[in-house]
């Protein structure tokens, strides 16, 4: 019994710490319509410390510290701008563990497909190394364009896109690769089943 608590508390605070993530965008543009900067940075904190709870890469370990520092700048300067760079923060984070898998296989894509899979054949190897790059590329034009709107300087900007143009970006990033996918293996069991 003893055990199975950190687990759970573990998975609460990974939880906890995704929702965070999820909904910092949000929080902060609501946040600062009644608050400071140096207020809201609390939150960031929070949020890094939840990460670093749950962090078992170095590089959510990395982001965690890399928001305290951030927040250390807004506490320093009472600007809002540190704040806003965390969600580019985040895919610069998500871009570093994707790429090291490419150069360090099996890729993250690999891994998640083996957990349906533990057999993967070659031809799922590839396919999840170009969806891993297809990620990369994900996560470079997405933390591009979160920098972008950070610099632009218009709060609710930043907060629309971070907060939910991102999200359905990602989500149709998600579904697409699911429509391949079924295709890619139905035209591999096509081919499996044909003779000679």
């Amino acid at each position: 019994m003893t055990p199975a608590r950190p687990t759970r508390l573990r998975r609460s605070r990974a939880w906890l710490a995704g929702a965070l993530t999820l909904l910092y965008p949000a929080v902060i543009y609501l946040g600062l319509q009644y608050s400071t900067p140096r207020i809201m940075a609390l939150a960031l904190v929070v949020l890094a410390a939840l990460r670093a709870g749950v962090a078992g890469q170095p590089g959510w370990r990395l982001l965690a510290m890399a928001a305290c520092v951030l927040a250390v700048i807004v506490g320093m300067t009472g600007s809002a701008m540190p704040l806003k760079l965390y969600p580019a923060l985040v895919n610069a984070t998500m871009l570093a563990l994707f790429a090291w898998s490419l150069w360090r296989p099996p890729t993250i894509v690999e891994r998640i497909a083996r957990l349906q899979d533990p057999a993967l054949p070659p031809e799922g190897v590839a396919y999840t190394r170009r969806v891993t790059m297809a990620w990369c590329v994900f996560f470079v034009l997405n933390g591009a364009l979160a920098m972008l709107t950070a610099a632009l300087g218009d709060d609710r900007v930043w907060a629309v896109y971070n907060g939910g143009i991102a999200y359905l970006l990602m989500g149709a990033m998600f579904a697409g690769e699911w429509l391949v996918r079924r295709r890619v293996m139905a035209r591999h069991a096509g081919a499996q089943r044909r003779p000679g």
